[in-house]
């Protein structure tokens, strides 16, 4: 089992690398896959789709709004507006066939269906947006080190000194103290990060700036991990799917990469490119 998650977690990550570091449309079309994938897992936990079935109304409409997010998003200039545009039309899509459906759908299947579309889609479009920021490929490394390495550092540091419960009730495993772990040393990394691509690539960030947008990170992440166990928990279920062997499914692997792109995007621009304009 252990072998099992360990290749299958080494190939995802190696796939998901490849096509960050390619970019453009081949990031694009990629989160595209991802987050069709991961909405369907979404949709059927939370009985948006009924077991004995694979689309209806409402999941067909987010389905239709995760192409139209992507499509949008590669089209060059006007990122977030096109990104306002999609939200703003889903919702008023969904609402069109709550209403000439009724009594059909459930105002709560209706809310489900919007969230998840939010949850997933739009969230881990903000990979591609990093990516697509000015000096993106070597910032939007951060969002998978903060949550991957979060997760390696929390669960170590937690077996070696953890004695008090972080969250006892939802996840009795995890600690404070892993918790502390698993931001303190990507923090590190970070640090050392931020050293590597100022000596060698001449960014002319801080690397105060990486060793902050990686802790940031990896406190995001460790929230968005105990969202998705939540949700499972509400839902009584053990995994969102079954894709990736060891590990589950979509949203099993990139539960807090989703919570950490918007985070890492939204303080690169407002906190990292402050120091690039200013550098220039």
């Amino acid at each position: 089992m252990f072998k099992t998650r360990l290749l299958s977690g080494i190939v995802v990550a190696a796939v998901m690398l490849l096509f960050t570091w390619l970019g453009g449309p081949y990031l694009g079309a990629f989160l595209m896959c991802v987050s069709i994938a991961g909405l369907h897992e979404f949709y059927r936990a939370t009985g948006v789709i009924a077991p004995q079935k694979h689309l209806n109304a409402l999941s067909a409409v987010g389905y239709a709004g995760t192409v139209l997010c992507y499509i949008l998003l590669m089209l060059p200039g006007k990122e977030l507006f096109s990104l306002l545009f999609v939200l703003v039309l889903a919702l008023v899509v969904l609402m069109a066939v709550y209403v000439f459906g009724f009594p059909g759908y459930k105002a709560g299947e209706v809310a489900f269906t919007y969230f998840g579309f939010f949850y997933v889609s739009v969230m881990l479009s903000f990979i591609y947006l990093t990516r697509s920021l000015e000096m993106g490929i070597y910032i939007v490394w951060l969002i998978f080190f903060s949550s991957w390495f979060c997760d390696v550092f929390a669960y170590f540091t937690g077996m070696l000194i953890g004695k008090h419960k972080l969250a006892p009730v939802l996840s009795p495993q995890k600690s404070i103290e892993g918790a502390v772990g698993g931001v303190v040393f990507p923090a590190i990394f970070g640090a050392i990060y931020g050293y590597c691509i100022n000596r060698y690539a001449a960014s002319g960030f801080p690397v105060a700036a990486f060793t902050a947008l990686t802790a940031i990170g990896a406190v995001v992440s460790q929230i968005g991990d105990l969202s998705a166990s939540a949700i499972k928990r509400n839902y009584e279920i053990k995994d969102y799917g079954n894709l990736i062997p060891g590990h589950g499914g979509i949203l099993d692997r990139f539960d807090s990469v989703i919570f950490t792109a918007p985070m890492i995007y939204f303080t690169a621009g407002c906190f990292l490119e402050y120091f690039w304009v200013n550098l220039k």
